[in-house]
């Protein structure tokens, strides 16, 4: 390890032994060969992309080179168990979850819209025809995908979705508006969550996702502006003015919002993962940064206070480590439950969140600085604790659980 640099300035890999001790358990000391492959492909990733990523979150854009990185190293198929898909273990996709986002918060996203989203919804729910025609070039990143189910007027309440489709003749006609969608104006295609709105059919107020090329006529997306998280990937505003796709542009697997929920459950877990990598990347700037810097004529991780708050730190984030290990064997079983990956998500982004703060204020001024990455880590963080399900939500969800009573509306 280089003690002479900013955390922010080293950029070379560092094997799990050469981490800072960040997995003071041992956590993922016994790894198989493949897992720790897999895990290997996403330092690669990390290692390769960290300047353009920096570059790319101050500018506000998105560097899609590091996307199509990602096909190329096959690291978006997310656990997905599909015969055209690279399958990898739940362990290893959470793995790749933690380590790109320990990397940067957006290239965190890009996973989850492009793999636990986009991907995993056809995989699941397509035609063969369609997965013929996209899924391999989906998984490769030579398309890329959207996810669009939130509306300007439906978030937590995404059940409640306006978008409607109706059937004439022979095609579908779809109208309404999706927000904060990943990808929706990159370019690819989208996929549409609308209710159906025929009252002579028997899917009538039927929720279903449609299959969408963004250059129909109709579809226009609109990337959102004014950021101050995930900056380095282009999230949109979308209007479907009437836009006309064939009928078997539906995805036949789809009869309900239901079908959307195994999609958005399965990536909580990934959420709880990335958050991990986020937690990681603080701890380890504040660590290196305590052992560094000199105040007073002696190291700052000289101090009481500042091994308090490392120790703290440390402890917080060894429990997020075991919630993941655990939830990754859990899935590896068929055991997991949704609400136990709503638990995951709900301790790690809120401890994230803890972990986060601590380390910009370990670092005092220098705290805010993009160069040393905690406030970027602290922003996007941000992004991740409201996506896929709030905090609130996550709560309701488990609360209805384990007392058997809904407190939804």
């Amino acid at each position: 390890m280089d003690d002479t640099s900013l955390p922010g300035e080293r950029t070379a890999r560092y094997d799990l032994d050469e981490r800072l001790g960040t997995d003071y358990y041992a956590v993922f000391a016994d790894l198989d060969a493949a897992d720790r492959a897999v895990w290997d492909r996403a330092k690669t990733l990390v290692d390769e992309t960290a300047p353009r990523m920096r570059d790319a979150w101050d500018t506000a854009s998105y560097p899609l080179e590091v996307v199509r990185r990602f096909g190329e190293l096959d690291l978006l198929t997310d656990g997905i168990d599909h015969p055209d898909l690279t399958h990898i273990s739940p362990l290893a996709a959470g793995l790749v979850n933690m380590e790109v986002s320990r990397g940067d918060g957006s290239l965190g996203t890009v996973l989850a819209v492009q793999g636990g989203l986009a991907l995993r919804t056809l995989a699941l729910f397509g035609s063969a025809q369609q997965q013929s025609r996209w899924l391999r070039p989906l998984a490769r990143a030579e398309v890329l995908g959207a996810f669009a189910l939130t509306e300007p007027d439906h978030g937590s309440d995404s059940v409640s979705l306006e978008t409607v489709a109706r059937r004439d003749a022979d095609q579908w006609v779809l109208r309404g508006t999706k927000k904060w969608i990943g990808n929706g104006a990159s370019g690819g295609i989208t996929f549409v969550w609308a209710r159906v709105d025929d009252e002579t059919s028997d899917d009538h107020g039927a929720v279903r996702c449609f299959l969408v090329e963004q250059e129909t006529p109709g579809y226009a997306g609109t990337v959102i502006t004014g950021k101050v998280s995930l900056r380095a990937i282009h999230q949109a505003h979308i209007t479907l003015e009437d836009v006309r796709v064939p009928h078997d542009a539906v995805l036949p697997g789809t009869r309900s919002f239901k079908d959307a929920s195994v999609v958005l459950y399965s990536t909580r877990s990934g959420v709880a993962w990335s958050a991990l990598g986020h937690a990681t990347a603080c701890y380890e700037a504040a660590l290196s940064y305590a052992r560094r810097r000199v105040q007073f004529g002696k190291p700052l991780a000289t101090f009481q206070m500042v091994q308090e708050r490392l120790a703290q730190m440390l402890e917080e984030l060894t429990a997020m480590q075991l919630y993941c290990r655990h939830l990754a064997d859990l899935e590896a079983s068929g055991g997991l439950r949704p609400t136990q990956a709503s638990l995951a998500k709900y301790h790690n982004t809120r401890t994230a969140r803890r972990i986060a703060s601590t380390a910009r204020d370990l670092l005092g001024g220098n705290g805010i600085l993009l160069e040393n990455g905690v406030m970027q880590h602290m922003a996007d963080i941000e992004a991740i604790h409201t996506y896929e399900g709030t905090e609130s939500i996550q709560a309701l969800l488990i609360g209805r659980d384990i007392t058997g009573m809904s407190a939804f509306a």
